[in-house]
């Protein structure tokens, strides 16, 4: 079973930190960034699970890394059950960018037809009625990994759930901000937190799935909207963490 996971969230720089802790030497990561076995394959069983791990070896760790792990309100108890001594990294990015690379995210793969105003005011409806037969179906996986731009970017909320099940102590929240602008500290800290000696990759390099490109939708307006909307959500993450407000 892994020792740690990259837990999320989604398009806050997890698949950079992926590539920086699968280059340390101590370090061996799964067969598959995302194996979503918490989330979408937890019917499969354990042994289905730990057949993308290497071998236990003694000062060897293992890991994954599965963006919806943070969002999914089922998964903190599954883990929690599953992997009682294990450590976890979360990235929270400015939710207002979060949102809009989502947005483009899920676009890019022609999965989203509306402009993102229109998007946005159709989350909750598209969220609701998805739901309506529990997190777990289809409709609701595909609603909830592709149309949650609003939803995703309220952290507390999603950082509550962990915290009903396992001690902060083994929770690790960094800003992406931080891992983009200072990626050796940042990276720094999360060896210590897992334990494992300091290590300088190669390189520092930044990853993404997807270019931002064309022009934007995000106007001021809708700028300014979104971060009005997250701002009590923005104010209950900095109590929770100890944080200054920085977005």
């Amino acid at each position: 079973m892994p020792d740690f996971l990259i837990i999320g969230g989604q398009r806050c720089g997890t698949t950079s930190l992926h590539h920086y802790l699968a280059a340390h030497p101590d370090v061996r990561a799964a067969t598959g960034k995302e194996l979503q076995f918490f989330s979408l394959h937890y019917g499969r069983g354990p042994r289905w699970y730990r057949a993308h791990f290497p071998p236990a070896a003694p000062g060897r760790r293992s890991f994954e890394a599965s963006p919806y792990y943070l969002f999914h309100p089922g998964v903190p108890a599954r883990v929690a059950a599953t992997l009682p001594e294990a450590r976890f990294v979360a990235l929270l990015r400015d939710p207002v960018e979060r949102a809009y690379s989502h947005y483009l995210h899920t676009r890019s793969y022609g999965l989203e037809p509306l402009g993102f105003a229109e998007a946005l005011a159709a989350e909750p409806g598209r969220l609701a009625a998805a739901l309506a037969d529990g997190p777990d179906t289809p409709a609701a996986h595909h609603a909830l990994r592709n149309f949650s731009y609003a939803a995703r970017g309220r952290y507390a909320e999603q950082l509550d759930r962990w915290y009903a099940h396992l001690p902060a102590e083994r929770l690790h929240v960094i800003r992406s901000e931080d891992l983009y602008a200072d990626p050796a500290t940042t990276y720094a800290g999360v060896l210590r937190f897992l334990g494992l000696d300091p290590y300088t990759p190669a390189e520092f390099a930044r990853h993404t799935r997807r270019a931002d490109t064309g022009p934007s939708q995000l106007t001021a307006e809708l700028r300014a909207e979104l971060s009005a909307g997250f701002a009590p959500h923005n104010a209950r993450l900095a109590e929770l963490l100890g944080w200054p407000r920085t977005w």
